[in-house]
């Protein structure tokens, strides 16, 4: 599956979320928080590897297993470490970089660390080196905010500001439209395999473009619209920490519209709903309602409260199936059925 993802973290436990987006030529790898144990449930190289790091906000539980990334990745050179964060991010990661003996630091390292703070109307780049022990932040950009913040290799991620008593950040992950080549049709044709199929799947044709096949000369446009079929890519958000009233609610289903898959926090229980209002939180009723209003695909629940452990969250998945029936925990989690 070209993209696919990860919730990481058990009921009850800190969690995040692990994307990767294949193209058959490069493989994408983007992290979603960095709770306590959550990225060493990662293998090494996806952490080595990891294209981007989003976080929604500073809470201990979405930053508490940042020191092993960092320990890591902190003298990575080729390509840049990329980090997102809300309105004043910058300067929280700053002091966690700096959080360290750093005398054994020289010249030599090579690590450079570029953090893009989103905020409402802008996105700024502030970049930070290895080499002078992470002390000074250097401002290199700093553009207009649009809902993409991030345009990969087949891939796309949109970010938008909630509220959780402090601006938490929620993404989605849209995978870019496949083309394919229908070997059906191509052979209804007669045609075989061949070097014209790769320009095939290329930019669309101009004007008067021809292609050669099995020795003759054929429109180009003609044949990508006969052979060529377009399938929707998959998609995946991630919404942690926040509170879900009617107007982020309206707000938010334009911006989920057909998503794929919602992975949605569900701190409490519908009858806990006093609870979720002091706390800034969401809870299982409230989300699949969302689920609803949004047409989304598939609902995954996490980020639950440990006060339903371990009997209670078979009926707070339960009260959510009754309004979104293709609701779920993420796979892995053992949850007692309601009776």
């Amino acid at each position: 599956m070209p993209l696919s993802f990860r919730v990481l973290g058990g009921p009850g436990d800190d969690n995040a979320l692990f994307v990767a987006v294949d193209t058959g030529q490069r493989v994408s790898r983007l992290m979603f928080d960095c709770g306590d144990g959550c990225p060493h449930a990662l293998e090494t190289g996806d952490l080595l590897g990891m294209d981007h790091l989003f976080f929604s906000h500073f809470h201990m539980d979405h930053v508490a297993g940042f020191d092993l990334f960092f320990r890591l990745n902190f003298d990575r050179e080729d390509p840049a470490v990329n980090v997102w964060v809300p309105p004043g991010g910058t300067e929280i990661l700053h002091h966690r970089f700096r959080g360290f003996q750093w005398n054994l630091v020289g010249s030599n390292q090579r690590g450079t660390w570029d953090v893009h703070e989103i905020s409402e109307t802008s996105v700024r780049t502030t970049r930070f080196h290895a080499r002078e022990a992470f002390r000074t932040p250097q401002t290199i950009a700093e553009q207009p905010r649009t809902a993409v913040i991030v345009k990969g290799e087949g891939f796309t991620v949109e970010a938008y500001q909630l509220d959780h008593g402090c601006p938490s950040l929620g993404y989605i992950v849209r995978e870019a439209s496949r083309v394919n080549v229908d070997t059906d049709r191509m052979a209804a044709r007669g045609f075989s395999p061949g070097p014209w199929v790769k320009r095939l799947r290329g930019e669309p044709a101009r004007a008067g473009e021809m292609v050669a096949i099995k020795g003759s000369e054929y429109s180009l446009a003609q044949i990508q619209g006969e052979l060529l079929v377009t399938t929707a890519g998959e998609s995946v958000a991630y919404l942690t920490d926040f509170r879900l009233n009617e107007a982020t609610g309206e707000y938010l289903s334009a911006r989920l519209r057909g998503v794929t898959t919602l992975v949605c926090e569900s701190q409490y229980r519908a009858a806990d709903v006093m609870l979720a209002e002091n706390v800034m939180h969401s809870t299982s009723v409230e989300v699949a309602t969302l689920a609803v209003r949004a047409e989304i695909g598939r609902l995954i629940l996490f980020h639950v409260s440990a006060r339903y452990l371990p009997d209670g969250l078979g009926e707070l998945l339960a009260e959510a199936r009754a309004i979104f029936p293709n609701t779920s925990f993420p796979d892995g989690w053992r949850v007692r059925a309601s009776s």
